[in-house]
C-alpha cells in the first residue's frame, strides 16, 4: 500500500508538470535543420463567454518564428509561391537571423506550417490545390470529411498549423480563472522595455527600439503562460477569419498581439485584421501544435489515479 501512494503522487507530479511543460520539436536536416519551442496549454478550465474557450489541450509557440527558421525552410521546401503571385514577393524588411519574420502573407505562412507537417510525416493543415512551387499552387477549403469539425481551413489530422483566435487568446491571457486584460504573470506589470531589460515591445511615448524595429524573439519578459512577445513586437496572423464563419479563401484574416509601432492592442480586448494577401513588415507569426501523445497519457493517469484515490 505504501509503494501505491508513492506510485500515486509521482504521477500526480507528473501530469502536473505536464500541463505547463515546454518542449521542442526539431524540423529539417544538415544546415537547414531547426527547432520550434512549444508550451502547453490546458483544455480544462475556460472562459464562460468571449474569445479563449478552447475545450482541447493544445500547445503554442514559445516565441514567434524568426527570420533564420524562415530562410531554413525555404532552403529545405523550395519556391514558395503560387496565386495570386503577388503574395509571395516580398523578403523580409527587418533583417538579422533572430528576429522575427516579418513581411510574410497568410498564405506564406500556411505553406511553412504545411511544411513542418509534411516533412514529419503528417498531413498538411491547409489545402492547397494545383502544382506546388509553381504559379497555379491556390489555398482552397476542405471538404466536412476532412475538416476540422466547423474550421474548414484546418485538417481534422494535422499535428501543426496557425493559431485560431481562440487558442492564441487563451495562451496568451487565461490565468485558469479568468482573462487577464494584459499577458503579464502574476506579480508583473505592463512595461516598455529596451530588449535587455525585460518588458515588451511597444510604442509609449517613444518606439522601444532605436532604430524602431522588432526585438530578437525571445527578448523581453517571460509572459503568463511560459510564452514571450503575445503582446507587441510583430503582429501575428490569427488561422480564423476576422468576421465569424467567413471560410471563403480571401476573407479578412484577424491579426492579435500589436507591434512595435503600437500601444493601444496590447489587451486581451483589442483585435485588428489584415488582408492575407498583404505583406506588411509589421506583421509576422507563431505555430501551434495538437498535444504530444506523452503529455495525453499523463492527463490520463491523472484521471485514473484520481479516481483511485476517492
Amino acid at each position: 500500500m505504501k509503494n501505491a501512494k508513492i506510485t500515486i503522487c509521482l504521477a500526480v507530479v507528473c501530469v502536473m508538470a505536464a500541463v505547463n511543460v515546454a518542449s521542442a520539436d526539431a524540423f529539417g536536416t544538415g544546415i537547414n535543420a531547426f527547432t520550434i519551442d512549444f508550451v502547453s496549454i490546458s483544455g480544462s478550465t475556460n472562459p464562460t463567454s468571449g474569445y479563449g474557450i478552447v475545450n482541447n489541450d493544445y500547445r503554442m509557440g514559445t516565441y514567434e518564428v524568426s527570420n533564420d527558421q524562415w530562410t531554413k525552410f525555404k532552403a529545405a521546401y523550395g519556391a514558395v509561391t503560387g496565386t495570386p503571385s503577388y503574395v509571395y514577393d516580398s523578403n523580409p524588411y527587418f533583417t538579422g537571423n533572430s528576429v522575427p519574420t516579418n513581411c510574410t502573407s497568410w498564405y506564406e505562412t500556411a505553406q511553412f506550417v504545411n511544411w513542418l507537417n509534411t516533412s514529419t510525416g503528417k498531413p498538411a493543415a491547409y489545402k492547397f490545390t494545383g502544382t506546388i512551387h509553381t504559379s497555379s499552387y491556390t489555398l482552397d477549403i476542405w471538404g466536412a470529411g476532412d475538416a476540422d469539425g466547423t474550421n474548414l481551413y484546418r485538417n481534422k489530422n494535422a499535428k501543426y498549423y496557425l493559431p485560431t483566435e481562440n487558442e492564441w487568446v487563451k495562451a496568451a491571457y487565461w490565468n485558469g480563472t479568468n482573462l487577464q486584460t494584459y499577458a503579464t504573470k502574476p506579480g508583473d506589470t505592463l512595461y516598455q522595455g529596451n530588449g535587455s531589460n525585460g518588458g515588451w515591445n511597444y510604442y509609449s511615448n517613444g518606439y522601444a527600439t532605436n532604430p524602431y524595429g522588432p526585438w530578437n524573439v525571445g527578448s523581453g519578459s517571460q509572459e503568463l503562460n511560459g510564452t514571450y512577445n503575445m503582446m507587441g513586437n510583430v503582429w501575428e496572423w490569427m488561422e480564423s477569419p476576422y468576421y465569424t464563419g467567413d471560410y471563403l479563401s480571401v476573407s479578412i484574416r484577424g491579426l492579435r498581439g500589436g507591434s512595435g509601432g503600437d500601444e493601444d492592442y496590447l489587451a486581451s480586448s483589442a483585435r485588428y485584421y489584415c488582408d492575407p494577401h498583404y505583406e506588411y513588415h509589421g506583421v509576422g507569426f507563431r505555430v501551434a501544435s495538437v498535444p504530444e501523445p506523452a503529455t495525453l497519457l499523463l492527463l490520463g493517469l491523472g484521471g485514473l489515479v484520481l479516481r483511485k484515490r476517492k
